[in-house]
Formats: structure tokens, C-alpha cells, sequence
């Protein structure tokens, strides 16, 4: 989640990796560690490492500067938050090296996977349209990949890779908040139905791409509760710090639907497996009862300013240069004025690994990566 307008999308890179690619397809092929699952990531700022960095775009879509990972890593990595996010804890978790983002110059090796996500795209083109790398492109990215993996380890040991693989998503977040935070023409075009479905059509149409190509394993994220982020509840005129209703039920759409999208996908691809995690209802329960989960504040932003720090504005380099910064960010549910801390991502990612059937199903990723 994030917010801006138009620029182009660059990939330097390009050449670089093709000449080095066949550079190296005359040597002996790459030998694989044994038994490791590898991590395509796709999606949104939730799991952007910092692929963003390195496109041309705006500072609202970037997290490249302090304070933005001060908890973990010491200094800004383009992580939208102070330190890990759900990817990094399921690599750790999955006994992985981080993944790194496709973007950074010199990642060459995607043996362990590598992750595509941008902040602030959407499965849509139209989500901030020319300021991130919408899923589309990602998916692009991720076919470039497949074709370099079959030159360095051989056909067969590729397949192997690809169908063992884990692909995680985060999506639907920017399609729903950028008609409220930046252009709304295209929504308007549509009925909220309409609408979710296009989305849904559109991530439908990746993870049938994937399939073709032998992706099996699938770890979905539902879409959090959007209204009642600190920087959407200061959007509606006269909030007294309620959700913001209107971009809650779009989300609620989406997560009601996505479900039957899934089961749907799964009846009409056969071995298409899929583990989904209610993130919504567990940011429910945090904005809810934050003591219970450790936080003492669920309802204002670590980094921001204006009410609740709803004004994206953390690091001062996003047109408003003051900005506040909490004392301790432990006791926050919110990093920024949209994006959680890395202690609420870390508590989100223990449940897509590990939880029980009532935040997680129909596996948790734990039991999904024995799936042979």
C-alpha cells in the first residue's frame, strides 16, 4: 500500500543478466542445494523488499530513507515499515536465506527465489499507473527468471524448482485505496462488483500463467481492513476516527469472494494447492484489543503527522517535511500511516506458517512445503 502518479518503469538490468546468463550456458550446470523449496514473491508494499528503489518513481512509493528499517536492519533497505516483513520471516522460517528483490542490481542467482513485489501496485494496470510495477510486469519478470533458471540448471532441474516452489501473494490493497488516495476516473467507470471482479480476474489470470509453467503451491494473503488504516481515516470528512466505511467495503468484497476464486481455480487446475491467510481478521483483533497482542497503541501511526500520524509523511521526504517518530515502536501496530511494524508482521507471519485452520487453510505454509 502506498500513494502517487506517473513515470516509467526501467530495468537497467536487463542486458547485464543476459550477457551474463549466456556467458555461462556453455559451463557445467548449477548444482542445487538439497531439499530446499524456493520463494517467488508477488505483490504489493506488504512485501516489497525494495524492488522500488531501483525504478523510476516517487518518494511515496519508496521507503529508502530513515526511518524506515531502523529495527532490524539498522538503515532503510526500501522496506515499507522498520524492519522485516511477511516474506523474510517465512524465508527464515523455511530455513532460507533472505529473498532478495529482483530489481537490485547484481541478483543474479534465484535458486532460493526472488521477489518482484512493488509498493504500491495493484493486479490492475490503472493502480498508480507508471510509479510501480504492476503485477503484470511482475509476472513478466518472473517468465525472464524461469527462461534463466533453465540456462544455468538445465531443463529438468528447473521444472523441479519451479513446480516445488512457493509462490506468495499480496494483492487487491491498491486497487482499492488508490481511487480514494489518488484517481478515481477508472473506478468510477464501475459498480464495486464490477470492480472486485476485474481484480479478480486480472490475479486470476497470473496464477493461471504460473500454473502453465508448473507453479503449484500457492500462500494468499486476504486484503486488511483499508478504511481503518491511520491515513484512511483522516480521508473521510468529518471521521471522528472511525473506519472509513466506504474502502472497508471494498475489502470485505474481496475477501468474501476470494475464497470461492480459489476453489474455483483449484477444481479447474488439477494439483493447484493453496494456503490462505485471514490477514484481515487478524489486523481486526489487533485494532481491537492491542494489549492482548502487545501493543499498546493500534490506532496511531509510529511515524507520521496530523491525527492518528495519518499523514504519510514519515522520513520527511514526501512533500511534508515535519513528521513525529515515536519513542518505542514495539508498542505500535503501525509503523507509518498505513503500513504495520515489524512486530505485527513477525505475529502475521507465525500464523501463515504455523496456524491453525482458523486464520489459515486449507494448509498453513509449514505443512504446505512438505507437499511433494
Amino acid at each position: 500500500m502506498a500513494t502517487v502518479r506517473f513515470a516509467t518503469i526501467t530495468h537497467p538490468r536487463a542486458v547485464f543478466l543476459l550477457v551474463l546468463t549466456m556467458s555461462i550456458a556453455g559451463a557445467a550446470h548449477t548444482r542445487l542445494p538439497e531439499r530446499h523449496v524456493a520463494l517467488f514473491v508477488f505483490g504489493d508494499s506488504l512485501y516489497d523488499p525494495g524492488n522500488n528503489n531501483y525504478i523510476n518513481t516517487t518518494t511515496d512509493y519508496q521507503a529508502n530513507f530513515w526511518p524506515y528499517g531502523k529495527t532490524f536492519f539498522a538503515s532503510p533497505t526500501g522496506r515499507f515499515s522498520d524492519g522485516r516483513l511477511i516474506p523474510d520471516f517465512i524465508s527464515e522460517y523455511a530455513k532460507l536465506p533472505l529473498i532478495p528483490p529482483y530489481l537490485k542490481p547484481g541478483v543474479s542467482n534465484y535458486a532460493y527465489g526472488v521477489n518482484f513485489a512493488s509498493g504500491g501496485a495493484g493486479a490492475l494496470v490503472e493502480s498508480h499507473q507508471g510509479f510501480v510495477v504492476d503485477l503484470q510486469t511482475q509476472l513478466r519478470y518472473f517468465k525472464k527468471v524461469e527462461r534463466q533458471l533453465s540456462r544455468k540448471l538445465g531443463s529438468a532441474k528447473a521444472k523441479t524448482l519451479i513446480s516445488s516452489a512457493v509462490y506468495l501473494f499480496s494483492v487487491g490493497g491498491n486497487d482499492y485505496l488508490s481511487p480514494f488516495t489518488a484517481d478515481s476516473s477508472f473506478y468510477n467507470k464501475f459498480s464495486k462488483k464490477e470492480y472486485v471482479g476485474m481484480v479478480f480476474g486480472n490475479f486470476t489470470q497470473v496464477i493461471q500463467e504460473i500454473y502453465k509453467m508448473g507453479g503449484r503451491k500457492f500462500g494468499f494473503v486476504s486484503v486488511p481492513p483499508l478504511g481503518c488504516l491511520p491515513g484512511t481515516k483522516i480521508l473521510e470528512p468529518g471521521n471522528k476516527g472511525a473506519c472509513y466505511d466506504e474502502v472497508n467495503s471494498l475489502a470485505k468484497l474481496h475477501n468474501k469472494g476470494l475464497p470461492k476464486v480459489l476453489k474455483l481455480i483449484q477444481n479447474q487446475l488439477k494439483g493447484f494447492n493453496y494456503s490462505k491467510y485471514d490477514l484481515y481478521a487478524s489486523i481486526n483483533q489487533r485494532l481491537e484489543d492491542p494489549l492482548k497482542y502487545g501493543f499498546k497503541d493500534a490506532n496511531t501511526g509510529c511515524c507520521g503527522s496530523g491525527p492518528y500520524r495519518g499523514v504519510y509523511s514519515c522520513g520527511g521526504k514526501r512533500g511534508v517535511k515535519e513528521f513525529e517518530l515515536c519513542d518505542n515502536v514495539g508498542d505500535y501496530f503501525f509503523f507509518d500511516s498505513v503500513h504495520p511494524s515489524e512486530k505485527a508482521y513477525k505475529q502475521f507471519s507465525e500464523l501463515f506458517w504455523g496456524g491453525d485452520s482458523d486464520t489459515t487453510g486449507p494448509y498453513n505454509l509449514k505443512a504446505f512445503l512438505n507437499i511433494r
